[in-house]
């Protein structure tokens, strides 16, 4: 968006924002790449940013950058970044007109939606309403049906006992799969292949969705032994607009974790793709959603599309979505929140060119992915045309153990998929990180690996790949 014109470019076009009220200050509730990613957004619309941390990360290089920082708690996240008390404090000690959560932590927590609401503090994101219309998954399945929205077969409501458990199983056939209802990431999620491991998973899929999400409702659905992963970027505005970002193929997996997303999705069906795009749209409306959210899907051999979720929040994989498009999703996201219309409409959306992005971790693929924290001294990021680097990471950065393990995010884009896997090949072959281990190496051998390369491969290929011992 041009400051000084107040328009918004997508792909060349140009489209006149309403006047409306935008924020003076927000606060960023999350930390590491993403809050530097909103704080760059904030500084080109004129916004204010206060960043809060923990002590964990009381030396990060990304703090230096905010206008204000705010120390939260100790390194542990119940204690930082999950404790809606402290963030509201914070909140109010900076005297902030909204927060922005990111992505994991609180990012769809309703009762922090709802907490912000309450302290006259806008949150970036859906309602409280809204969210548990989509975000809690037993909830989402019967949105999903009223609006046209493929789905899978399964439990209605939240499963209430073992007994009933094995009843639906029964009914829908094996393998099932346990969900959480409350949120994702593969916490809580269970694959059973008989009754036996349904009677014996339930309570531990439970307890850890009780663990990760403070909700130990679980639900069951039928499995598909071989799928893809398709998600659809949505975007829906406070006056009832919603459009629709295309998608992405996020199959490339390693224990229901993203590795590598692409956008557009390859070999798909475009027709098929479209209307089920457009049932979406639809869903979001009738949830009177505003804000960025995903829709999920599942892909079978058939070419059918099944939705497993909807992720109330940014994605960690928008960067390609916007190298497509031309759209910033974070700083749409704080547009809507101000109040602004979708400054575009379903039409005015085209994709333009392939984008690919590896999910770089602080891990040792060498070793079962164990983490891999501790000094960066080398730090050595690729450049050039179409290469995106998204990173809190600088030479000296001490990654901490307390949070999850990705320290930044590759992004290529180029006219062809298969330019992208080539530009993407290079750009990881410039990327240097050291003493910790990291899985460039992985990524290095996946863009080059020939399944891949052929497109279309399902959300179990990288884990046969691991076990055959690439």
């Amino acid at each position: 968006m041009c400051a000084g014109c107040g328009r918004l470019a997508v792909r060349g076009a140009k489209f006149k924002l309403e006047s409306f009220s935008m924020f003076r200050r927000v606060l960023i509730a999350n930390r590491g790449e993403i809050a530097l990613r909103i704080m760059r957004a904030c500084e080109e619309m004129g916004v204010e940013t206060v960043c809060v941390y923990s002590t964990a990360d009381k030396d990060a290089p990304y703090l230096k950058m905010a206008d204000r920082a705010i120390c939260i708690g100790p390194g542990p996240s119940k204690e930082s970044y999950l404790n809606i008390a402290r963030l509201i404090a914070a909140a109010e000690i900076a005297d902030v007109d909204a927060i922005h959560p990111g992505y994991g932590f609180l990012s769809e927590r309703p009762d922090f939606s709802a907490a912000c609401r309450d302290c006259k503090i806008e949150f970036i994101g859906p309602s409280p309403e809204a969210m548990q219309k989509l975000g809690d998954k037993v909830d989402c399945k019967k949105t999903a049906r009223a609006n046209g929205v493929p789905v899978f077969a399964g439990s209605l409501e939240a499963i209430e006992d073992e007994e009933e458990a094995v009843r639906v199983a029964n009914e829908i056939g094996y393998p099932v799969i346990i969900k959480a209802a409350a949120g994702g990431g593969g916490r809580g999620m269970k694959v059973c292949h008989n009754e036996a491991t349904l009677r014996s998973m339930l309570r531990i899929a439970s307890q850890e969705a009780q663990a990760a999400f403070g909700n130990g409702s679980v639900f069951i659905e039928k499995y598909l032994e071989q799928a893809r992963h398709i998600e659809i970027q949505m975007l829906g505005d406070k006056h009832g607009n919603a459009v629709y970002l295309w998608e992405r193929d996020c199959s490339l997996q390693r224990r229901h974790q993203k590795v590598i997303e692409e956008a557009p999705a390859p070999n798909i069906d475009r027709v098929k793709l479209e209307q089920v795009c457009k049932s979406a749209a639809k869903m979001i409306v009738s949830a009177a959603y505003s804000g960025a959210a995903t829709c999920e899907f599942l892909l079978d051999n058939k070419g059918d599309f099944y939705m497993l979720e909807v992720n109330t929040r940014v994605q960690v994989e928008h960067p390609v979505t916007e190298m497509i498009t031309g759209v910033d999703i974070v700083k749409m996201s704080i547009l809507i929140a101000a109040g602004e219309r979708l400054p575009f409409k379903q039409e005015d959306i085209k994709i333009r060119g392939h984008a690919i992005e590896c999910r770089i971790c602080a891990e040792d693929p060498q070793h079962n992915f164990r983490p891999s924290a501790g000094r960066i001294d080398r730090w050595e990021v690729p450049g050039g045309p179409g290469v995106r680097i998204d990173s809190h990471v600088v030479p000296g950065y001490v990654v901490p153990p307390n949070y999850d393990s990705m320290i930044g995010k590759l992004i290529v884009h180029a006219d062809t998929r298969e330019q992208a896997l080539d530009r993407a090949a290079r750009a990881l072959r410039e990327f240097h990180v050291g003493p910790i281990k990291t899985t460039i190496p992985l990524h290095q051998r996946l863009v080059e690996n020939t399944d891949f390369r052929r497109g279309g491969v399902d959300i179990h290929y990288l884990e046969r790949l691991l076990k055959s011992g690439i």
